[in-house]
This record gives C-alpha cells, sequence and structure tokens, in this order.
C-alpha cells in the first residue's frame, strides 16, 4: 500500500486514510476517491491537521497561492470533519 504524509501534523500513513487536496486549473479540489489527476497533497481527517495545513503546509505541498475562494471551500470542508487529535 502507497504510503503518504500527512502536511497537516506530518504522520506517514497508506493513502486510502487520508484526504487529499488537488491542485487543478479551475482551483483546489477535494478528491475523496483519490482519482483526479494533478499534484496533490494529503490531510488527516481531523480539523487540527487542515488548521494547520492552512496556515501554509497545503500551499507548500501544492505550490500554490490558495486563493480566497478555494481557502472558503477547504474552511467548509473542515467544518465538517472531527475535532482534535487522534
Amino acid at each position: 500500500m502507497p504510503q503518504r504524509t500527512c502536511v497537516g501534523c506530518r504522520e506517514v500513513l497508506p493513502k486510502r486514510e487520508l484526504i487529499r487536496i488537488v491542485r487543478s486549473p479551475d482551483g483546489v479540489v477535494i478528491d475523496p476517491k483519490g482519482k483526479i489527476s494533478g499534484r496533490g497533497a494529503y490531510l488527516h481527517d481531523r480539523r487540527s491537521c487542515w488548521e494547520r495545513g492552512l496556515k501554509g503546509a497545503l500551499a507548500n505541498a501544492l505550490k500554490i497561492e490558495v486563493t480566497g475562494e478555494d481557502r472558503e471551500k477547504l474552511l467548509v470542508f473542515m467544518a465538517s470533519l472531527r475535532e482534535g487529535e487522534p
């Protein structure tokens, strides 16, 4: 099973246990199935990892500047995630 690193907490896990975010021509897209082509980054399904990732690590991993619209889309998704650490 391929391993990936969460850009929020830097923990290495099987990629199916993480949520993939992809850089696309239309902006940042959440890729729950991991099938969309393009540069991607991975985050846990925890708000704490998303909060850390949105501070800059996600933008660095995707090699883009996250726009306000993309940030809003990610924050809406983050609100549906569980709180805290495992």
